[in-house]
């Protein structure tokens, strides 16, 4: 069960140092709306769990972004709008993000970066300088570099979201998306994130991988 009440400060110690001015609305108003959206029934890998998860990810590699506040507060809009059977979810979290941060004051030029970064989590394929970008994705995507146990409800959790899905298609679809991560020429971008997850997360993927393909003896 996640701790709210801790969440709620950790949105504080997002936003807070990201406004400028006074005035402000009360920030407590846009923790209540997240924590009530990342709560949704629908979800079970996109849930607070995944959320701490990235925020937590994140404080490991906050000396790598340039801006970690703008990080924190894309952590937590990536993934606030989702719904596993609509294809736009990270563009409406970025719409979202846009909004309520500018609403709550964050200057335009911090809240366009945090946009940005909530869009980039369609491709998590950051530029090579693109040092919040990188910090983001490699803390979404370290779920793939977990232990075995946890790896394994990771995928249950992932299946249990698109349960609407038949087997072979589920199955089909899965399997393209662990042959196009495998791809890429790395994982994670960051130092800490290629040193400590990059072997580990290819050695998952490459696991579930033979087991969604035929003979590989489990359903997804």
């Amino acid at each position: 069960m996640a701790d709210l009440d801790a969440l709620r400060s950790r949105w504080l110690h997002a936003l807070l140092p990201a406004r400028e001015g006074a005035g402000h609305p009360d920030p407590d108003r846009y923790a209540d709306d997240l924590l009530r959206r990342w709560s949704e029934p629908q979800r079970r890998y996109h849930t607070l769990a995944h959320l701490t998860a990235v925020l937590d990810h994140v404080d490991v590699l906050e000396e790598y972004a340039a801006d970690p506040a703008a990080v924190r507060l894309a952590a937590w809009f990536h993934d606030a709008v989702y719904r596993p059977e609509r294809s736009e979810n990270e563009e409406r979290s970025a719409r979202l993000a846009e909004r309520a941060l500018t609403e709550a004051g964050v200057p335009a030029s911090r809240t366009a970066e945090v946009v940005r970064l909530v869009r980039l989590t369609v491709t998590h394929a950051p530029a090579d300088g693109d040092r919040d970008g990188q910090v983001l994705c490699d803390a979404d995507l370290a779920v793939l570099a977990s232990p075995p146990s946890a790896y394994a409800a990771y995928t249950a959790a992932v299946r249990a979201e698109y349960h609407f899905v038949p087997d072979d298609a589920f199955r089909e679809g899965r399997a393209a998306v662990l042959r196009q991560l495998l791809a890429l020429p790395r994982l994670f971008h960051t130092p800490h994130g290629r040193r400590a997850w990059e072997a580990t997360a290819r050695y998952n993927l490459t696991g579930e991988l033979e087991m969604l393909s035929p003979g590989g003896g489990r359903a997804p």
